[in-house]
C-alpha cells in the first residue's frame, strides 16, 4: 500500500490529508493557535467535587470547566499529588524524580472526595479535546508519547503492545526497557519498536525523559490554571503515530512546517528525509493533486462507492447512522441475496473509510442491506473487521443482528470532521434571485474599465463559463477584440467548465485575482 501525507498550512489553521492507493483516509484540520489538544499538560485549580459522580470539575483556562472521572485519576495518584504540593510550594527545590518514594497506588473502588477538594491544585492531562458543549475530559495518569514507546512518570511499570506477536520479541523489548529506564519511570512499548536496537530506543527514552523534566522548573512559575506541556503540533504529531517506510511522499506547502518535519523524519528515518517535499507552485495544494474533489465527493450527506450503491451518513446527539443502498445494482442478474451480500461487503471498505476520514466516534449504527443467510450475515461481520483492522482508533464491532443492524463503538477523542460541502449559488447568491442576463456582459465590461483604467493593469485574464466564452470570440470583429482595440491593454478570456455560466473571474498579469 502507497501512501501520501499532504499538510496544507494557512493563516487560520492547518490541513492534513493521508492519502492510501489515491484515495483519501483521514482529514485532520487544526485551528492555529488552537489549545487542549489530546496529550497537553496543565496545572489546573479543582472547582466542584460531585460525589455522585465520584467526579470533579477542574479549571484548565477552557472556558468550561474540564472533568476528570476518579477512574481517570491513575494508581499513582498519591504521588503526584504529593509532587504536585512539593513543587508549587515556594520553599526549596523541586525533588529530582530518582529521589521520589512511589506511595502505594489508591483504592480502585475509592470516592474522589477522600483525594480532592475544591480549590486544590493539581497535575493534569488532556484526555479529550472540547466537544459540542462539553469541556475537556482530563486524566492524572500522565503520559509522554513517542514514536516507540510512552513514558509514564510515578510508575515502574512495563507493558508491551499486544500487536507485538512473538513472545520472544516481547521479553526482547521488556528487558531491554528494564535495563536502560530510569528509577520511578513506567514504559509502554508501541508496536513501531518491534525490532528496534537498543541504540535507538535509548536515544527516545532520553529524549522523552528530558521533555517531561522540562516542566519540572515551570510548576513553580505557572499560576494555574495555565498549561506546563504542550503536545507536538498536529502534523508532528500524526508523523508520529502513522509514519511508515511506506510514504512515498510528504508534501507541505509552507516552508517553516516544511523544515519541522524534515527535521522529525531526520531523526526516526535518515534515509527519507527525501520524501519530504515542498509545495511551492501558485495552485492550491489540495486542488493541485485532486484532493479538494475527494473532500467534496466524500462528506456529503450521501456518498457513492462501487456500480451505483451509496451511504445516506446521518448524525445524531446520541449516535450516528449509516444507511447501505444497493442504488442502480438492485437491476443486476444476481438473486437478491447474493446481490446484498456484494453490495454489503464494498460497503464495508467504503463504511471503515468514512469512520477514519470523518473521525466519527460514539455509536455508529449501520443498517445493512437484509441478507436471510446467517452466514452471509457471519461474512459481512467478519468483513467490517478486517478492513478497521487498519483503524487506529478503538473500536468494537458487534455481529449484525437478524434485522441486519451492526452496533459500532469507536473512541472519540476530538469533534468530528466536518466539511460543509454545499455552495451559495453564485448567480443569485442564495436569494433564488438573479440579476438580467442580458446585463452580465456589461457588468464584465465595467469591471474591465475599471481594472484597465483605475487599477492601470496592463494584461486581465478573464476566465468564465467555456459558452460565453465562445460568445465573447465569436465572430471576425468580436466582442473581445473590440475591448482590445478600446482599453489598448492585453485582454484575454479562457474557459473554465468549473464556473457556472453567469459568473466571472478576473486575473492580473501575475496569474493572482482580481477581488471586487
Amino acid at each position: 500500500m502507497s501512501s501520501e501525507l499532504f499538510i496544507d498550512v494557512s493563516p487560520s489553521e492547518i490541513v492534513i490529508a493521508l492519502i492510501e492507493d489515491k484515495h483519501l483516509v483521514e482529514l485532520t484540520r487544526e485551528k492555529s493557535g488552537a489549545k487542549f489538544a489530546v496529550g497537553d499538560i496543565y496545572l489546573g485549580k479543582v472547582k466542584k467535587i460531585m460525589p455522585g459522580l465520584n467526579a470533579a470539575f477542574v479549571d484548565v483556562g477552557f472556558e468550561k470547566d474540564a472533568f476528570l472521572h476518579y477512574l481517570d485519576m491513575g494508581p499513582q495518584f498519591a504521588t503526584l499529588n504529593k509532587f504536585v504540593q512539593n513543587a508549587t510550594s515556594r520553599k526549596g527545590k523541586v525533588n529530582a524524580m530518582n529521589k521520589i518514594h512511589l506511595d502505594p497506588d489508591i483504592d480502585k473502588n475509592g470516592k474522589i472526595v477522600n483525594l480532592l477538594k475544591p480549590g486544590q491544585i493539581i497535575l493534569v492531562q488532556v484526555a479529550k479535546e472540547p466537544i459540542s458543549t462539553k469541556g475537556p475530559r482530563l486524566t492524572s495518569e500522565l503520559s509522554i508519547a513517542g514514536r516507540n514507546m510512552v513514558l509514564v512518570p510515578f510508575s515502574d511499570k512495563i507493558s508491551v503492545s499486544q500487536k507485538i506477536r512473538t513472545v520472544e520479541e516481547r521479553n526482547r523489548l521488556k528487558k531491554l526497557i528494564q535495563s536502560i529506564k530510569p528509577h520511578n519511570y513506567g514504559v509502554i512499548i508501541r508496536t513501531a519498536s518491534e525490532g528496534k536496537m537498543v541504540a535507538e530506543l535509548d536515544q527516545e527514552l532520553q529524549r522523552l525523559v528530558s521533555k517531561w523534566e522540562s516542566i519540572l522548573p515551570k510548576l513553580k512559575r505557572v499560576s494555574p490554571p495555565g498549561l506546563v506541556l504542550g503536545e507536538l503540533s498536529r502534523s508532528t504529531a500524526l508523523l508520529r503515530d502513522i509514519y511508515s517506510p511506506d510514504f512515498a511522499n510528504i508534501n507541505v506547502n509552507d516552508f517553516s512546517v516544511f523544515e519541522e518535519v524534515s527535521d522529525y523524519i531526520a531523526g526516526i528515518a535518515p534515509e527519507k528525509k527525501k520524501t519530504v517535499k515542498h509545495y511551492d507552485k501558485r495552485l492550491p495544494m489540495f486542488e493541485y493533486f485532486g484532493i479538494d474533489k475527494q473532500i467534496k465527493s466524500m462528506f456529503g450527506k450521501t456518498v457513492t462507492f462501487r456500480n451505483g450503491a451509496y451511504l445516506i451518513i446521518e448524525h445524531t446527539e446520541a449516535f450516528h447512522v449509516i444507511d447501505v443502498n444497493s442504488g442502480n445494482r438492485a437491476k443486476a442478474g444476481n438473486n437478491q441475496e447474493t446481490n446484498a451480500l456484494e453490495v454489503n461487503l464494498s460497503a464495508c471498505e467504503e463504511i471503515a473509510r468514512q469512520l477514519r476520514l470523518r473521525d466519527m466516534g460514539g455509536i455508529i449504527v449501520i443498517d445493512f442491506i437484509d441478507m436471510h443467510e446467517v452466514e452471509n450475515r457471519h461474512k459481512v461481520y467478519l468483513k467490517m473487521k478486517e478492513v478497521m483492522a487498519d483503524d487506529r482508533t478503538k473500536h468494537h464491532i458487534l455481529p449484525l443482528s437478524k434485522f441486519c443492524l451492526m452496533q459500532i463503538t469507536r473512541q472519540r477523542v476530538r469533534p468530528e470532521e466536518h466539511v460543509d460541502t454545499s455552495e451559495v449559488c453564485p448567480l443569485c447568491r442564495g436569494t433564488g434571485k438573479i440579476t438580467p442576463t442580458i446585463l452580465f456582459i456589461d457588468e464584465i465590461e465595467n469591471k474591465i474599465d475599471y481594472i484597465c483604467s483605475d487599477l492601470n493593469h496592463k494584461r486581465v485574464v478573464i476566465k468564465v463559463h467555456p459558452f460565453v466564452e465562445a460568445f465573447l470570440k465569436k465572430g471576425l470583429i468580436s466582442i473581445l477584440r473590440r475591448w482590445r482595440w478600446k482599453y489598448l491593454k492585453k485582454i484575454e478570456v479562457a474557459s473554465d467548465e468549473n464556473i457556472s455560466l453567469l459568473e466571472a473571474h478576473f486575473f492580473d498579469g501575475n496569474n493572482e485575482e482580481i477581488i471586487f
